[in-house]
């Protein structure tokens, strides 16, 4: 690795998430440099257009952009290819991966045709909402989320069918798409993929309610078992199906799956292709507990990259 170029971490962005972005690219940051190297942050969002901010980083010239971003253009695969198109290296999967992964009824359909389960779901766009009769074939309760956003923006857990149009809409400020799911009871699961390795698998124990913003991004909201209090043979199963989901989708370098799971099959709910990188985050945990630390997570995702 060329120490004597910088390297250009993206932090906030445009999207709802762009606060979390924001500690997970100071954290990344920071790591570095302890490291030894330098690092220089850019935000997106200071930039009046995308031709501006490849401008800049064509001017510092830095060994790779890590992707510190969240959400929207920064993990659906836009900025990805533009970067393609740009032969600017920048650090996790290519645009095709991050645009499926981006999308979770997509990836669900997909993910069935390997014999993995997913929770019942249906979806509507955001203006074609048909009322309540249609969800009767899903048991309750429902999980209303956006298509296409992450970190439990927008998400409502729904008991009865009579509060699924104020969950539609709360849901439809965030995506053009709103899923309604079949909410799994049990534990959630979830695993990262580094370099196609599973990592030990992490389970997330709320204090109160579900795994929600607050819960995710509040210190002693949520406690972690790693490993997750699961057996041998269930701990290699869902590893396994990690590593099946992340090479269906053509994923590279590292990625996080989430799971629910009810005692007896595991259910994929989504994969993360810009794994959180704050101290309360999963994959950071999950490499810990393999005996990999922080800056050398990020030196091994960044050689990755470099060379995938």
């Amino acid at each position: 690795m060329d120490i004597n170029k910088p390297i250009l971490v993206l932090s906030g962005g445009f999207s709802e998430e762009s606060e979390v972005s924001k500690v997970s690219a100071g954290e990344i940051a920071g790591a570095l440099n302890s490291t030894g190297h330098d690092v220089i942050i850019l935000d997106p969002s200071d930039f009046s257009c995308y031709s501006n901010l490849v401008e800049r980083i064509k001017e510092i010239d830095p060994l790779i952009v890590f992707n510190g971003l969240h959400g929207a253009e920064g993990e659906d695969g836009r900025l990805q290819a533009l970067f393609e198109l740009e032969n600017i290296l920048y650090t996790g999967s290519d645009y095709r991966a991050c645009a499926l992964a981006m999308d979770k009824y997509l990836t669900s359909m997909l993910v069935t045709t390997i014999g993995i389960k997913t929770p019942d779901k249906l979806i509507y766009q955001r203006d074609s909402f048909s009322g309540i009769h249609d969800l009767e074939v899903i048991n309750l309760p429902l999980v209303v989320k956006p298509n296409d956003s992450g970190s439990s923006v927008g998400i409502t857990i729904i008991d009865d069918l009579k509060d699924a149009e104020s969950a539609f809409k709360i849901a439809g400020q965030y995506s053009s798409q709103v899923l309604f799911e079949e909410f799994i009871p049990g534990k959630e699961i979830t695993v990262t993929i580094l370099n196609e390795e599973a990592l030990p698998v992490v389970e997330i124990i709320p204090q109160t309610g579900w795994y929600d913003y607050s819960n995710k991004y509040t210190k002693g909201h949520t406690r972690y078992q790693v490993p997750a209090s699961i057996d041998r043979k269930s701990t290699a199963r869902v590893q396994s199906y990690a590593k099946r989901i992340f090479h269906l989708l053509g994923c590279k370098v590292y990625s996080r799956v989430d799971f629910r799971y009810d005692g007896k099959e595991f259910f994929f709910l989504e994969i993360n292709t810009l794994p959180g990188m704050t101290t309360l985050s999963l994959t950071p945990m999950a490499a810990k507990e393999a005996g990999i630390d922080f800056p050398e997570l990020l030196i091994r995702i960044i050689d990755l990259s470099l060379n995938k």
